[in-house]
């Protein structure tokens, strides 16, 4: 076995004489390349781990041209990235990701026009060698610029309007929602109203679309509403059905957070959930297993869509096109419905 001198920094040949294969191996190994057995990447991780061996950042940009770095972008106001816990969950899956590749991931938030400019001139500067792009809305020209300068950019959801050519991870929308919709009415409900997300999302469409499709002629448009996945649009959506359709015997929002809000509302109007009112949410964000009532939600595969815009975009970096993914959901059954 290879030893280092105390005195200095161990190096990459240092590394490939510990783990025993060459120095090409572990170079792919530490710039997130291809064609490496799991063996030998196994054997590469546990000599850097042995040697002490880091990555010299600055000198791998310069040999590569790549900074080492994805974007996490967000285009929905500050707020929402501590309001909303789909946000953290998205962000915690893709550092982890990239911690496994020796890269790192910058926090980028777009959520007005001069940011959208800030950022983009940012991006196309290089600082970054990718793009992850969470909740872009169908009026953002962001997406359809970074698509147009070439920027590897991989979204969640199915991006909606020009830029509906660039890669997606996804969950199936209309299939969730006709899922939850089913359960519900199989539960007995017959007045079944929705609170759904912004129409320029596609949670918010897609969602709107499979609630109507389950229910067929049994659709009332007088018991939809809107919200923007906060919790006091969820409140102010719920007040509003009350108002106009008091014999609401059950709710779905299209998120666990809205959900929260219209429980809010039915509390304030001495409506018992679920006795009175059953109330179910989407996307399983923590939010819905510690508020009480538990939540029955949608669950999404939080860590797996992370790890899979990872993957996704660093083969699109490398070359390699990739076509969008669509991931499944789980029922989730408690409490409020």
């Amino acid at each position: 076995m290879a030893s280092t001198d105390s005195t200095r920094k161990p190096t990459i040949r240092d590394v490939a004489a510990v783990a025993g294969v060459s120095h090409g191996t572990v170079s792919r190994v530490i710039n997130g390349g291809h064609w490496v057995s799991p063996e030998a990447r196994a054997a590469v991780e546990e000599a850097i781990r042995t040697t002490g061996y880091t990555t010299n950042h600055a000198a791998r940009s310069l040999a590569t041209g790549r900074a080492g770095s994805l974007a996490f972008l967000l285009t929905e106001p500050q707020h929402l990235l501590f309001s909303d816990p789909t946000f953290a969950l998205l962000l915690r899956g893709a550092t982890e990701a990239l911690a496994e590749r020796s890269m790192t991931l910058v926090l980028l938030i777009a959520g007005t026009a001069e940011e959208q400019s800030t950022v983009e001139n940012y991006v196309r500067a290089g600082h970054v060698d990718g793009v992850l792009l969470v909740s872009s809305h169908e009026s953002d020209s962001l997406l359809a610029s970074l698509v147009a300068a070439g920027v590897p950019t991989v979204c969640t959801g199915i991006p909606l309007g020009d830029a509906a050519s660039a890669p997606n991870v996804s969950v199936d929308e209309i299939g969730s929602a006709r899922m939850m919709t089913r359960y519900l009415l199989d539960k007995g409900h017959e007045r079944i109203a929705l609170i759904t997300g912004p129409n320029d999302t596609p949670g918010g469409r897609f969602r709107l679309v499979g609630f109507r499709e389950e229910l067929g002629d049994r659709f009332d448009p007088d018991l939809v509403e809107q919200g923007s996945y906060e919790r006091a649009t969820g409140d102010a959506a719920m007040t509003r059905l009350l108002e106009r359709a008091p014999d609401i015997d059950a709710v779905f929002a299209a998120s666990d957070v809205m959900a929260v809000g219209a429980i809010d509302a039915l509390r304030r109007a001495g409506r018992r959930v679920p006795e009175d009112v059953a109330v179910a949410g989407f996307d399983d964000s923590g939010l819905a297993e510690t508020f009480q009532p538990p939540l029955t939600t949608v669950r999404q595969p939080w860590s797996q869509i992370s790890s899979t815009m990872v993957d996704m975009v660093l083969d699109v970096i490398a070359g390699t096109p990739r076509e969008s993914v669509m991931l499944p959901t789980d029922l989730v059954v408690r409490e409020s419905a």
